[in-house]
């Protein structure tokens, strides 16, 4: 079992509302229950198996991330720790990664979406050094389809299940600053 207070682990990301914190054995349960509750599952792939074998990918993970080939991360309410959510960024490899897994529970407070976002592009534009995030949405996910063209994503193709994004750092570099606003402006509301 891997040694989670290992400090080659990326360093918690802070926002304003917001944290994404590395994911952990412990977030087994938490991760497995949001995969499985047909209120957040709806737009993702087919969850399988047990707890166990949650945690079994979890421990699989950590060999992932230690490569550098992907971060996963819990996100959590600032005020209170609470968990909120989980995101993704995978597949790492030149100058580019994939996007996803992201999902936010009733716990979120306002503009999570947007926050954890943010944080999360920041990450590997920032931190990571990319210059090019992939992900994609199903057609059915209006909500997310409506976000990704809102941040600017450019939609490289379409097929009979689902749109598929890139988001630049440029894009985002010139996004970042009027949606940070607007999440700070929520804080004040």
């Amino acid at each position: 079992m891997r040694n989670t207070l290992n400090t080659d682990r990326p360093n918690p990301i802070e926002g304003t509302r917001l944290r994404l914190r590395p994911v952990d054995l412990k977030d087994a349960n938490y991760i497995y229950s949001l995969r499985t509750d047909p209120r957040y599952n709806r737009y993702l792939s087919p969850v399988s198996g047990t707890v166990d074998n949650q945690r079994h990918w979890i421990e699989q993970y950590f060999e992932r991330e230690r490569g550098g080939t992907e971060y996963y991360f819990v996100i959590e309410r600032k005020d209170n720790n609470t968990p909120c959510g989980v995101v993704r960024i995978y597949d790492i490899r030149d100058n580019q990664c994939t996007w996803g897994s992201w999902i936010l529970d009733e716990n979120k407070p306002s503009k999570a979406a947007l926050e954890s976002a943010l944080l999360s592009y920041g990450f590997g534009f920032n931190d990571l050094g990319l210059e090019l995030i992939y992900f994609d949405a199903l057609i059915k996910n209006e909500k997310a389809i409506s976000f990704y063209v809102r941040f600017g994503a450019e939609e490289l193709r379409k097929d009979d299940k689902s749109i598929y994004f890139v988001l630049t750092k440029e894009i985002y570099q010139k996004a970042k600053e009027q949606f940070m606003y607007v999440v700070s402006q929520s804080v004040k509301s």
